[in-house]
């Protein structure tokens, strides 16, 4: 069960302890993805997506389509010229799904825990916005109009007049 946190906690804690915390074992793991599997996916995944994204995978998807091109007066641009291609694209297309989705769960994940360790930081914060991405459309929306009040208000105060330069009034 997590614990609640609260800005009244003492944020000095040091980059040994926050290691500690980081690379401390998961105890609510599912068994089923425990371990092995789920670790040895998400290494592959991590490297897949690092090479997918690089120049060289862009060459050499670019390289293929030039071979396949070049390919296709020899084969008569036959129906089976066509069906390598588009069976080829629809693959490696598929498997991208779940590795993108993957790569993009994870940097979401940690995305997440650093904003909440910097809510729980700062003193003045809400820690109740700690878990935003678990509230509905419709409360998101309250919350986003009671943002835009306050960003209004900021903008209509004497301070922020002060503060902004002098050509944009």
């Amino acid at each position: 069960m997590p614990r609640n946190l609260h800005a009244t906690e003492d944020p000095s804690r040091t980059i040994a302890s926050t290691r500690r915390v980081a690379s401390a074992p998961a105890r609510n793991r599912d068994k089923s993805e425990s371990g092995g599997l789920r670790d040895a996916f998400h290494q592959a995944a991590h490297l897949s997506a690092q090479a997918a994204g690089s120049v060289w995978a862009f060459l050499l998807a670019s390289a293929v389509i030039v071979v396949w091109l070049v390919t296709g007066p020899i084969f008569g641009f036959s129906d089976t010229w066509q069906l390598v291609i588009n069976t080829a694209t629809t693959i490696v297309t598929f498997l991208m799904v779940f590795l993108i989705q993957n790569t993009q769960n994870r940097d979401a994940r940690a995305l997440h825990l650093k904003i909440d360790e910097l809510l729980r930081a700062v003193g003045e914060a809400r820690t109740g916005l700690v878990n935003l991405e678990k509230l509905s459309e419709a409360e998101l929306e309250d919350l986003e109009a009671e943002f835009e009040r306050v960003r209004r208000r900021a903008c209509k105060s004497p301070a922020a007049k002060r503060a902004e330069p002098e050509g944009t009034r």
